[in-house]
């Protein structure tokens, strides 16, 4: 994996249409981004394609990565979450109740491999979700590790839209005060 400055650099490659560039932070990211897309979408041949929205957006959009706001593997991560999360809400026609598997929450012991690869800010994080009462762990996680909308939320729990809105706002606070400590 590149340093978050080499990272930078490329992107700043990219954005002046830079090929070479772009095929290493491709060999770079690949795994990190397809692994996020996968865990939302559980198919391999989904999750294929909106890896290729996810670099066309990257290609697209690198001139506007601003490293002042975030490092770059966390902004590709989210172009990568939001495609898939975008492209489970397209599907329409199935329902959460239709297709359980497809939002299933992350298994509570992971593989040694996966808990050894782990970095601290990871770790930092969890904790502070742990600190979070099981209910709203449970919904921060089903949001934005799973990729659930607020409506999805709001009819699993039976509970307006509005109150998942305000428990998932709360949560976030908690969380950023917990990291900021």
């Amino acid at each position: 994996m590149l340093t978050p400055s080499e990272l930078v650099w490329l992107l700043a490659a990219v954005a002046k249409g830079d090929e070479k560039a772009f095929e290493r932070l491709y060999v770079a990211t690949r795994a990190k981004l397809f692994g996020v897309v996968l865990r939302i979408l559980k198919r391999r041949d989904l999750a294929d394609e909106v890896m290729q929205e996810t670099y066309l957006k990257i290609w697209n959009g690198a001139g506007q990565f601003d490293p002042a706001q975030s490092s770059p593997i966390t902004w590709m991560v989210a172009i990568a979450r939001n495609r898939a999360i975008d492209f489970v809400r397209k599907k329409a026609e199935a329902s959460i109740e239709d297709e359980p598997e497809a939002v299933e929450t992350a298994a509570d012991n992971p593989d040694p491999l996966a808990r050894r690869e782990m970095t601290e800010e990871l770790r930092r994080l969890l904790g502070c979700i742990g600190r979070l009462d099981p209910d709203r762990q449970r919904l921060v996680l089903d949001a934005y590790y799973n990729g659930w909308s607020r409506e999805q939320l709001s009819a699993k729990l039976g509970v307006p839209a509005s109150t998942i809105k305000t428990l998932l706002r709360r949560s976030l606070i908690e969380i950023r005060e917990c990291l900021g400590s």
